[in-house]
């Protein structure tokens, strides 16, 4: 059954002068439910839990955002559901800004608002805001399919939900909106701090992020061991996409975005998420997947793998040569370097061999040249790097002094990941280039005096990829 609002009842019988085409198929409750469904239930217990773990770093960041924004009142709705079709809503999660700064994750309620009000000390009470579970003896409770609990089951109490998250509550119905109202995605200078917090991570967002790495790191080595499976499914690239979908679910809240399983030439296509072709042997399959853990935050990692087991001699020269432009952004990677000479010392290594390769029209040294080149770019359009958190691509409205012209700092964790993209109808390479995809994508830590590979125990050499195959997948 799915909850949808024709499986809704009415609580009461229309009037006789209602037209039917205003029913929206709703049967009228009979009397003797209407009688009875408020009685015979046990209490519930609302035992206060504990603060969890992510609470004192929440309040953390709120003192910060606070400080950002003195005698302003601050608005930060959590978001509500987006409808799939008709009455089909996809599943809810909240607002990345929300999450990290309440500490609620994937079971956050829709609706509610978080809310920063100024006191006289240049401060803010912050107060959280949500639909407090209905009485049993309310319509809501058996008649409201989107929120009764009859329907969806039991819902965060105000006193439960102050208790966990260590903030202030209050009834939805309490909020007021008010003007001059700095409210997210509203107000751009709200927007960009809230992403700017984001830039360097604390200690728990850092042990979330290496759990993800690690849940994702189960999630390819099952891919790897269903290989023979998946070669044998008519749409093998949709069997490896379900395939990690199990282990997102089973180990954490899901995907954090759509698994690209992008097999022979689709490897191309920088945003393949269709996954409708098969995975044949002889060709290379891209596998860009992340696991987003229960806190929200996620990995984001790619491998390339030989489908039959082993590259060919061209597979592996474009392999190794992505890896050579991963391995030159790790040495640059530090404290004190700007964030944009990751992807220069990729793109590098990118133009040198290109050019080397003859598919150049200008030498490597002209391409690289910030006004008139690029030419290399052709078959690496994106760029190496980007933050990764409670977003995919986290702190993405920061401003562009404090991403990409940034200064690395630790605590900043982000993504390297150069690729080289021969696509099938790509007459400037020679035929045995095209249709071959490569990217390999590691998730980094800054540490005091460099960066730590959070997915170095993914197989990442060619070699490494190929016992990797021989061991699980034979």
């Amino acid at each position: 059954m799915s909850t949808n609002e024709s499986d809704t009842i009415a609580p009461e019988a229309p009037s006789p002068e209602a037209p039917a085409e205003n029913l929206n198929r709703k049967q009228p409750f009979p009397q003797g439910f209407l009688d009875t469904i408020s009685t015979g239930w046990a209490d519930r217990p609302d035992q206060a839990p504990p603060a969890r773990d992510q609470a004192p770093f929440a309040a953390r960041r709120r003192d910060a955002l606070s400080a950002a924004f003195p005698g302003a009142r601050l608005v930060v709705p959590a978001g509500s559901y987006k409808q799939r079709s008709n009455d089909t809503d996809y599943p809810f999660r909240a607002h990345s800004a929300f999450a990290h700064l309440t500490g609620w994750a994937s079971d956050a309620v829709p609706d509610s608002v978080l809310v920063f009000e100024p006191t006289g000390a240049e401060g803010h009470d912050a107060t959280l805001y949500l639909r407090e579970r209905a009485d049993r003896t309310t319509p809501e409770f058996y008649a409201d399919a989107a929120i009764g609990e009859f329907w969806i089951g039991p819902r965060p109490s105000l006193a439960g939900v102050a208790s966990d998250l260590g903030v202030a509550t209050a009834h939805l119905d309490a909020f007021e909106p008010r003007e001059g109202d700095l409210v997210l995605d509203e107000h751009e200078e709200l927007t960009r701090v809230v992403s700017q917090l984001r830039l360097v991570k604390d200690e728990y967002e850092i042990a979330q992020m290496r759990l993800a790495v690690e849940v994702t790191a189960r999630g390819f080595d099952d891919i790897v061991a269903d290989l023979p499976r998946i070669i044998d499914t008519p749409r093998g690239e949709r069997a490896v996409e379900g395939i990690f979908h199990h282990r997102a679910r089973v180990e954490g809240n899901g995907e954090g975005y759509d698994t690209i399983a992008a097999s022979g030439p689709h490897a191309c296509y920088l945003h393949w998420t269709r996954n409708d072709g098969a995975v044949v042997p002889g060709d290379l399959i891209l596998i860009d997947a992340g696991v987003e853990v229960d806190s929200l935050y996620t990995a984001d990692i790619t491998r390339t793998l030989p489908v039959s087991g082993t590259f060919t001699d061209v597979q592996r020269k474009v392999y190794e040569t992505v890896r050579e432009a991963a391995d030159a952004a790790f040495a640059v990677a530090k404290p004190g370097v700007r964030f944009r000479a990751i992807h220069e010392a990729a793109m590098a290594v990118i133009a040198r061999r290109t050019a080397e390769w003859g598919l150049l029209p200008v030498t490597a040294d002209e391409a690289l040249d910030a006004d008139r080149g690029g030419q290399h770019r052709r078959y690496m359009v994106h760029g190496t790097s980007h933050h990764l958190g409670i977003d995919v691509h986290d702190c993405a409205q920061a401003r562009r002094e404090m991403y990409y012209d940034g200064i690395l700092e630790p605590g900043m964790v982000f993504t390297i990941e150069p690729g080289l993209y021969f696509q099938i109808d790509d007459l400037t390479v020679p035929e045995e280039y095209r249709g071959i995809g490569v990217r390999i994508e590691d998730d980094v830590l800054v540490t005091a005096d460099g960066v730590e590979n959070l997915s170095a125990a993914i197989p990442r050499t060619a070699d490494e990829i190929e016992a990797w195959i021989a061991r699980l997948a034979s």
